[in-house]
């Protein structure tokens, strides 16, 4: 579940200003673990479903609207190609820390609720993809950085507000660094920094001056809470916002990992 408020900057050419926004999402995901050509890879399934309040000045005028539905279904595939051979749960916990590279490929798929005549809505009308390489390396037996690469490519919204205009929007950037601290085996404690650069979008082909630069602030607690599950705390904000949501989240979510320790039977 995670719990966000703030305002988004926008276009100052758009209809719509001064927009402040609280959310409510609850989120279900589902992931996948298994040995790929020898490497370990994941396959995860996220549907998040929202309840929003907005309020903003609409052409000068004050107005307010509150949605529910679900948001965008978020796939994800990972792969680690080097310094994470695939490995059973016995295996994985003799296994020493060592550098991990990885990559992969999120997709958003617009499963949303959308209204093409309402400027607010829950979906986004279009595909999202972002390939991404990452790379995990420890410098000792209690700490260890994270650093993530990306960038998001985006299809066309052909029925963006008022129902006719295009919308579409350039490539941007994404960039994540997580330097964390290991409390106990299955305990740890993070300090999470993102940025975005791009995505400048364009209307029928006019561009809009709505180019990212944002910075995120965040730290992130997991606590077990038995030999498999575990709480999962975290809050961000917004450092430095140009363009888009300057919203302050707040997330608690509870995870619970499956796996069979049966033997594998004789051939």
């Amino acid at each position: 579940m995670a719990f966000s408020k703030g305002a988004v900057v926008t276009d100052p050419s758009i209809a719509l200003q001064n927009l402040k926004a609280t959310l409510q999402i609850p989120s279900l995901a589902l992931a996948r673990s298994f040995g790929f050509f020898g490497k370990t890879s994941q396959v995860l399934v996220a549907l998040p479903y929202a309840r929003g309040q907005a309020s903003a000045d609409v052409n000068g005028r004050p107005e307010s609207v509150t949605r529910n539905g679900f948001s965008d279904l978020r796939l994800r595939w990972s792969v680690l190609f080097k310094g994470a051979p695939a490995m059973n749960i016995r295996e994985l916990a003799k296994a020493p820390h060592k550098t991990i590279l990885g990559a992969s490929l999120n997709v958003v798929v617009p499963t949303g609720q959308y209204f093409n005549e309402k400027l607010i809505n829950l979906g986004t009308n279009r595909w999202a993809f972002r390939p991404e390489l990452a790379v995990s390396h420890p410098f000792s037996k209690k700490w260890m950085i994270d650093a993530y690469a990306g960038i998001w490519l985006f299809t066309s919204n052909p029925s963006f507000y008022p129902g006719n205009t295009v919308k579409t929007q350039n490539p941007m950037g994404a960039f994540q660094a997580h330097l964390s601290y290991n409390v106990s085996l299955r305990a740890w404690v993070a300090l999470d920094l993102t940025y975005y650069a791009g995505g400048n979008s364009e209307l029928n082909g006019k561009p809009s001056d709505d180019r990212q630069s944002n910075s995120r602030i965040g730290t992130t607690l997991v606590v077990p809470t038995g030999k498999m599950s575990a709480l999962k705390f975290a809050v961000s904000t917004g450092a430095i916002v140009r363009s888009g949501a300057n919203f302050t989240t707040v997330s608690l979510g509870w995870q619970q990992a499956f796996y069979n320790m049966k033997p594998k039977a004789k051939q």
